[in-house]
């Protein structure tokens, strides 16, 4: 299974995080990622979660508002990595709670350890939810003490983007939005 690329995009097309697992130039990274964004966006609901580009097939599928779009060798199994990005998506859900595109937004750093540590170098690495979750744990409160001993101990990250994100929910109702 070798994935080359993790893409989140959202509706209106802007990346929320991508990740790499091939080398390329930055050039080439741009170029992929505007195609690929262009393909998934263009198609309709109904139509296959799986598409040939270039050299590679890509998988994905929409979660709310946002894309998770992998791109796999041709080939790789489209089925299994769909499962792994539903593995994913299940994770993060459980670690934010109900994750949203907000959650990416403010803690795109919490997305990417998630991501690494259920892939390596674009290979399944940790299948386990529960280990993950339980890793993610630890490092939370590994930063939890950093943060203490810097003096940032009172700052809740978690609690400031919870804030804003349900003063944006609250601006898009009284607007109608």
């Amino acid at each position: 299974m070798g994935v080359n690329y993790v893409l989140l995009v959202s509706r209106q097309g802007k990346v929320r995080l991508a990740k790499w697992f091939t080398t390329l130039a930055p050039k080439e990274k741009s170029k992929i990622v505007k195609d690929v964004t262009q393909l998934v966006l263009a198609r309709r609901a109904r139509l296959c979660n799986f598409l040939e580009y270039r050299d590679t097939k890509l998988v994905y599928r929409r979660y709310a508002s946002l894309f998770f779009i992998a791109g796999v060798d041709t080939t790789d199994n489209e089925l299994i990595t769909l499962e792994i990005i539903h593995r994913y998506v299940e994770i993060l859900d459980q670690y934010f709670g109900n994750v949203c595109e907000l959650d990416l937004i403010f803690n795109f750093q919490k997305a990417y350890f998630v991501l690494d540590e259920l892939l390596l170098a674009g290979e399944m690495q940790e299948p386990s939810k529960k280990a993950v979750l339980r890793v993610m744990g630890q490092q939370d409160i590994i930063e939890e003490n950093e943060n203490a001993e810097r003096g940032w101990g009172d700052v809740n990250i978690e609690s400031v983007a919870r804030s804003l994100q349900l003063y944006a929910q609250e601006a898009r109702q009284s607007f109608g939005v």
